[in-house]
């Protein structure tokens, strides 16, 4: 009888181990599906300046199709990205592509700031000065939301991979989450928005 209490407190105590483990994971998979919410909501504030800037500079810098078109190019595929990203958040292939079409948009936006730069016309335009100021305000956004989420997905991924979560997290489907992390390009030119 005794053996049987004992057997069962066991078995009790493994079901509730193993119930706090499994909510523990779910809670961080949320925490950083949540966390990249914050970063979708930046990167969308981002992609939604590029017009206005486009449109500010278009006026001053007719020679330079080119480099308008670009930057609306790379915005349209940064877009994308985002898309994908968010319907799949830690998914190692999106995150990727996630972070070489942001770091293409950067590689754009420099490129149209550093041209900009040459036509004081437009570098002493208030809307063109605002939308920089704004611009440069949502890179920091974008950066700080970005630890935030490398920083959930760290937590989720150290929960999945320690003992004993590893043998749930297998058996539920907790797969290993990517961290977004920047292209090295942009990690090195990063974009330039003072006048």
């Amino acid at each position: 009888m005794v053996l049987a209490l004992v057997v069962l407190a066991l078995i009790a105590g493994g079901a509730v181990a193993g119930v706090t483990i499994y909510n523990g994971l779910v809670g961080k998979r949320n925490a950083y599906r949540n966390a990249f919410s914050q970063i979708d909501v930046q990167l969308k504030r981002r992609h939604d300046l590029v017009p206005n800037l486009v449109e500010t500079s278009r006026a001053y810098l007719k020679h330079e199709r080119e480099t308008l078109e670009g930057v609306i190019r790379a915005r349209g595929q940064a877009t994308q990205a985002v898309q994908r990203a968010a319907s799949t958040p830690g998914d190692a292939q999106a995150m990727g592509a996630l972070a070489s079409a942001e770091g293409a948009l950067s590689a754009s936006l420099s490129r149209l700031i550093a041209v900009a730069e040459a036509y004081p016309d437009l570098k002493a335009n208030a809307t063109m000065a605002r939308l920089t100021e704004e611009l440069a305000s949502t890179e920091n956004r974008i950066a700080f939301a970005r630890q935030a989420y490398n920083d959930a997905i760290t937590e989720y991924n150290v929960a999945r991979e320690s003992f004993p979560g590893t043998i749930l997290a297998g058996s539920f489907g907790f797969r290993e989450a990517a961290a977004y992390e920047t292209a090295a390009a942009a990690e090195r030119e990063p974009v330039k928005v003072s006048f």
